[in-house]
């Protein structure tokens, strides 16, 4: 029997990889084949989440290949050598779990959370379709018009969403984080089967890969079942992607939409900015404490009703309906620190940018009181305990970390490394960062403005 071969050499294959542990719930092993496994014991209930990281997402992609990460996570549940177009789902469904997948810029996941007593189930079909993925000419056809759709549904017809893709588009001038994730609309349509198949055999190998189990599991046990069913699987060359850092940029960049489907302006305002990944390693390219100082400075302008934007533009002077900021440090390239609003009737985009110019610039020449600073503090501790008792934002950290180049541990350190912060490098990096040279601002009217 298969399973039976898969036991002994299993067994053989436990010689061969040894884990590390950082506590004494969470657990690493590496496997021969180059595939890593992260197990994280959470015994409060006795469910699981399995979850499958592929380094590869939409900064991978080429033009003219845009959205073919995204298009091969839909084809990914249509079937394999062993189980048939839509028999995966409704295997996890017969048995009151859960599944789904998504596509980043940087990353694919694929997921389930049921009972912790089908982790080896959830193993045993996760490897399947990691080596035995059927990409059939006809369900394509099908399921790319679903793509389209997709796209159709959640950009195209959202005004917004365009203003976010024209933005990003006009802010990275050559980095792949100007091509949207779910791909160019023409990309899509004339995107072929083969196309699939190439990036499955490229990137779906078990030495491009993260699996993270966390629940109500023995690590030992899940260790196990992964080298059964993913240890037979061989390592593949994996060739990288060729760097394309993004040119600098020497002045301010400006995009304006119109659209019939939207009455109220909208405002975005985005700054180049560093992620943790440009802090570690022989070519750091900035110091650490500087990407957690960027974090509280987004606290500080747009964290929550008592942040400086909303206190300011919304309820005291009124320019705003909504005004916020957002900055995501957990990216595999630099990113984008950004401002989003929109105005009062009253007021017009050209008043927002203002207001927003205005307090970047208070925080420039003051630096944010302790009182501030121990709010946003207090509020990044609850907010990490409160991540904590999902197993699946645990996972999420976990799997994209690791999937961008992080060591996973670091998140052990968030807490501590926000607590370091001084209300100076607050300052100092919203000098540093928040540069008109370093700008790109983005507007949304109504199509019968002037």
């Amino acid at each position: 029997m298969r399973v039976n071969i898969l036991t002994i050499f299993a067994a053989i294959l436990v010689l061969f990889a040894a884990p590390t542990f950082s506590d004494n719930r969470t657990h690493e092993y590496t496997l021969e084949n180059g595939l890593k496994l992260v197990v994280k014991t959470d015994n409060r209930a006795p469910v699981a989440v399995v979850q499958v990281w592929y380094k590869v997402g939409a900064s991978y992609e080429y033009d003219g290949t845009t959205g073919v990460s995204h298009a091969l996570e839909h084809m990914m549940f249509k079937g394999t050598k062993n189980l048939g177009p839509g028999k995966f789902s409704e295997l996890v469904a017969a048995k009151g779990g859960e599944e789904n997948a998504f596509t980043s810029a940087d990353y694919t996941a694929y997921f389930q959370t049921w009972a912790a007593e089908n982790v080896p189930l959830s193993l045993k079909i996760e490897a399947d379709r990691m080596r035995n993925l059927l990409l059939l000419d006809e369900e394509f056809k099908k399921e790319i018009r679903v793509v389209l759709e997709e796209r159709r549904l959640r950009t195209d017809d959202n005004p917004q969403a365009l203003l976010w893709e024209a933005s990003r588009s006009t802010a990275f001038q050559t980095s792949p984080y100007r091509q949207p994730v779910i791909g160019w609309a023409a990309d899509i349509e004339n995107m072929t089967i083969d196309d699939l198949a190439n990036w499955y055999r490229q990137w779906y190998a078990p030495n491009n890969a993260v699996v993270v189990v966390v629940g109500d599991v023995e690590p030992e046990a899940v260790y196990q079942s992964v080298l059964e069913h993913f240890g037979p699987l061989k390592a593949q060359k994996i060739i990288p992607s060729k760097p394309r850092p993004e040119t600098a940029q020497k002045g301010t960049k400006t995009v304006t939409l119109k659209s019939a489907k939207t009455r109220v302006p909208y405002l975005m305002m985005s700054y180049k900015a560093p992620a943790i990944v440009d802090t570690v390693g022989e070519n750091a390219k900035v110091e650490e404490w500087e990407v957690y100082a960027l974090d509280v400075l987004s606290s500080t302008l747009g964290g929550g009703g008592s942040a400086r934007l909303p206190k300011e533009l919304v309820r005291n002077k009124r320019l705003a309906t909504q005004a916020g900021a957002s900055y995501s440090s957990g990216s595999r390239l630099p990113t984008l620190f950004s401002f989003s609003a929109s105005p009062t009737p009253k007021h017009s985009l050209d008043d927002l940018e203002a207001g927003i110019r205005e307090e970047i610039k208070r925080l420039q020449n003051e630096a944010p009181t302790s009182a501030e600073l121990d709010r946003i503090k207090t509020q990044v501790v609850a907010d990490t305990i409160y991540e904590r008792d999902s197993m699946f934002y645990q996972g999420l950290i976990i799997g994209s970390l690791e999937s961008v180049g992080i060591d996973w541990r670091l998140y052990e350190q968030y807490v501590d490394k926000i607590k370091a912060v001084t209300a100076e490098q607050v300052q100092a990096v919203a000098k540093k960062y928040l540069r008109d040279e370093q700008l790109t601002i983005a507007k949304l009217l109504p199509a019968d403005s002037e």
